[in-house]
């Protein structure tokens, strides 16, 4: 992709087709003030622009072969939409309406708006809760084999890790509990792009064995924004099918810039990354242990994380953060930080903040975390009393799934003041976001424990966004006969 830009540049072309800025000349001034000349002037058509009109040069199809070679898959797909859509078309590439699909309950939110497209009906898998942290972590193997026997008619399974707080899943006997049922496993390796280019990260999905494997290369890698891949391989679902999938919801109009970010960053994987994992690794290890030096934060580390019960394995790029001995939220702490250093934290929950390592970060950059961290941790009675967030017991989180996904999401619906909720049916995804992970979902019963946690939390600082009424006081349910 690059070579085939580079020569589009060296050629002059001359365009008489879309985009029709006309590589920057008709782009208001301004405009390429912020974003740049060299930002238009890439945004070409991949055909009729990089390829030919017939692509006859197999300029994409190489370098999707490329990346496949260069991670071990036998097939990979490049998207422009993000790994929202490459999970999506990995779900309808093994489950259709009305069939089963075994899912982890701490799926991100595409995958809930992939069972509304598709009537897939869900089999919900609990995950591991950690009742002292307040956390959940992705649910074990044994569960799934449970879920496999009271349902032997799924077609499939889906699990997520590593999960936004990097903690991991046993992948190869989760495979092995799907391939025991001659059915796929689809995961959503999001935040996984780099697991390939290193032995002392966690184990990456294709190399446990799974079928399909969905990465977003723009959140732990050196892609674009809405960079993903998904990889393929074994018999268990045909390339043509899954290509189909991505047929039927990706854009006619891909973003070469985007492709060509994905492309330049496997290259760059395949000769430097592991020299900068190396690297990564150990500024991770640093960072790590100064940050536990700061009198009120507790850095987790796998101790916390891993073991019977828990994950498998922890992604140590991930700095997790337990601000408790604050007396504060980690909303708090991150808007603080924002507004007083201008450091962006991950994610936060009612006691935690994340800061997201990559093979970019150096010594500058760990620089001003720390000092952003330490200021924070001098100044948190600023930040005190936070409001409390109610968060509820594993029992009280869990809700019951009693109508499709599709169903409750396109039915009859009203809107009822949140208190009245309790009881009915949600037609709307609640989602505190980052990390995106649905506390009540499409066709979920609602209860009075999640609407409370919901309701505490947007008071506290959590963000809701894809709710209709965004401070959830009220809420979108169906109207039941």
């Amino acid at each position: 992709m690059l070579d085939a830009l580079a020569a589009y540049h060296s050629e002059n072309q001359t365009p008489f087709t879309p985009p029709g800025h006309k590589q920057g000349r008709g782009a208001d001034p301004r405009v390429r003030a912020v974003l740049g000349d060299a930002v238009f002037r890439s945004d070409v058509l991949a055909t009729s622009g990089l390829d030919d009109r017939t692509s006859s040069h197999g300029v994409l199809a190489r370098a999707q072969e490329l990346m496949a070679d260069a991670v071990g898959a036998e097939h990979t797909f490049f998207s422009t939409c993000g790994s929202s859509l490459s999970v999506k078309a990995a779900m309808l590439s093994v489950a259709g309406p009305h069939e089963k699909l075994l899912v982890g309950r701490d799926a991100h939110k595409s995958v809930v708006s992939g069972l509304v497209l598709a009537g897939i009906v869900p089999v919900w898998v609990d995950p591991q809760w950690d009742a002292e942290r307040h956390l959940a972590h992705p649910p074990s193997a044994d569960a799934f084999r449970a879920a496999f026997a009271e349902h032997p008619d799924a077609r499939g399974a889906l699990v997520t890790t590593p999960t936004p707080y990097g903690t991991c899943s046993d992948l190869p006997a989760i495979a092995e509990a799907c391939h025991e049922h001659g059915v796929p496993l689809i995961v959503d390796e999001a935040w996984g792009a780099h697991l390939p280019f290193h032995p002392e990260l966690p184990t990456w999905a294709m190399d446990a064995g799974a079928d399909v494997c969905v990465t977003s290369v723009h959140k732990m890698g050196s892609g674009l924004e809405q960079g993903s891949v998904f990889h393929l391989q074994g018999d268990l679902i045909e390339p043509e099918v899954l290509k189909n999938r991505e047929d039927l919801l990706g854009t006619t109009s891909p973003s070469a810039l985007v492709y060509a970010a994905l492309d330049g960053w496997r290259r760059q994987m395949v000769q430097h990354g592991h020299a900068l994992y190396d690297d990564a690794l150990a500024l991770a290890k640093t960072v790590r242990a100064r940050v536990a030096e700061i009198d009120g934060l507790h850095v987790h580390g796998r101790d916390d994380f891993c073991g019977p019960g828990r994950a498998a394995d922890l992604d140590p790029l991930q700095v997790i953060i337990d601000i408790t001995g604050l007396g504060t939220t980690g909303y708090r702490v991150a808007d603080w930080i924002r507004e007083h250093h201008r450091v962006n934290l991950h994610l936060s929950d009612h006691r935690r903040s994340s800061a997201q390592l990559t093979h970019a970060d150096d010594e500058r950059s760990a620089h001003a975390l720390l000092t952003a961290l330490r200021d924070v941790a001098d100044h948190a009675d600023e930040l005190r009393p936070a409001p409390r967030v109610e968060v509820p017991d594993p029992a009280g989180l869990r809700l019951e799934q009693v109508m499709l996904p599709r169903d409750a999401f396109f039915g009859r619906v009203e809107q009822v003041p949140w208190e009245k909720a309790a009881g009915r049916v949600t037609a709307e995804m609640l989602t505190p976001y980052p990390p995106g992970i649905p506390a009540a979902l499409p066709g979920e019963r609602l209860n009075s424990e999640v609407l409370h946690y919901l309701r505490s939390g947007v008071d506290a600082g959590m963000v809701v966004p894809d709710a209709a009424d965004t401070e959830v006081k009220t809420v979108r349910v169906s109207v039941e006969d």
